[in-house]
């Protein structure tokens, strides 16, 4: 019997060798510093504008703007809710004299992984996972990798934990960049600010009696452990994409629509009560951390996590069943 290591080695090493990693960095060297650059450039346009570095003017005049937009009757009912949630965030920050977007390389790399969650970290996934079995179709090693003395569920279990320690290294790579290449412009300073955490909602207001203040390292960690989960599911899509359909330009283009028809429906779907069940609506997953308002009514953490994780080991089952029963001769 061969053991599941070796072969979780060699795929590995066949990731590497395609060369899609490095890709995924290269990609993500060249857009973080475009997002450092924007974000240099509206901390400088807030100064000009406030005349003052002052952060608490900045929010009191976004309180203020959000007030004022509630009470117009040209704002949908549905932005009023958002920006009365804004506002009651906002001045729960400012009554405790704490700044939630001080200007640092932690900050920054929180506010980007928030982001990044819910399309451009899952298109990085899907790059690497699109073609770990529709890749070997295209190569014509599939016959050759079946005909070997190792049963087929080890082959794909293979594939699937090398995929689950690649989809760590996206996650870890794009938060070490981003903290590297911001915290040369904004400073590497941060990790020990406060960050409220605990925000829930209480029907269109925020319950503020769960809140308490946590470091912003402990606060990176955990959104970090929910991008990577999201990402996880995304991965394990993509992969049973990858065992469906034989083609990786074709399992990409599919994963590539899910996701940003995901986008589109996350900002379309308030009325839509059934779309909560879809994984692309749950894939933002950071937001529950700052009290935001869902999507849908009725989403919450649990459920999301429950809806992905109803997915994901879907799409492990799905995959298995088909790759140990499928005819590769034909």
């Amino acid at each position: 019997m061969v053991s599941l290591y070796p072969l979780v080695v060699n795929e590995c090493i066949k990731i590497v060798k395609k060369r899609r990693l490095f890709v995924v960095l290269l990609i993500l060297a060249a857009i973080i510093p475009m997002f450092v650059y924007a974000q240099m450039k509206v901390t400088e346009n807030a100064r000009k504008q406030f005349g003052t570095e002052d952060w608490r003017v900045e929010l009191r005049q976004k309180i203020v703007d959000y007030t004022r937009s509630i009470g117009s009757a040209r704002v949908p009912e549905e932005w009023k809710q958002i920006r009365k949630i804004e506002v009651q965030r906002a001045q729960y920050y400012l009554d405790r004299d704490v700044n939630p977007n001080s200007p640092n390389g932690v900050t920054f790399t929180r506010e980007f992984m928030k982001n990044a969650v819910g399309l451009f970290i899952p298109l990085m996934v899907m790059v690497i996972a699109a073609d770990l079995i529709s890749g070997e179709h295209t190569s014509g090693t599939i016959k050759l990798l079946l005909t070997r003395p190792v049963e087929r569920w080890k082959i794909l279990l293979s594939k699937w934990i090398a995929l689950v320690l690649f989809v760590s290294v996206v996650v870890v790579a794009t938060a070490l960049l981003c903290y590297l290449i911001s915290g040369a412009v904004f400073g590497y300073g941060g990790w020990d600010m406060p960050v409220f955490f605990g925000f829930q909602l209480a029907g269109g207001d925020i319950d503020f009696s769960y809140v308490r203040p946590i470091e912003q390292w402990l606060y990176l960690i955990m959104e970090l452990g929910l991008v990577w989960y999201a990402a996880l599911i995304v991965g394990s899509m993509s992969l049973m994409i990858s065992v469906l359909v034989r083609s990786t330009a074709a399992g990409m283009g599919i994963m590539l629509a899910l996701l940003i028809s995901g986008t589109i429906l996350s900002n379309m779907v308030s009325n839509w009560e059934t779309a909560k069940y879809l994984f692309m609506v749950n894939l933002e997953l950071t937001n529950y951390l700052t009290g935001a308002l869902p999507p849908i009514k009725g989403m919450s953490l649990p459920f999301s996590l429950a809806v992905l994780t109803a997915w994901g080991a879907a799409s492990v089952v799905v995959s298995f069943v088909v790759f140990t029963k499928k005819d590769v001769l034909n």
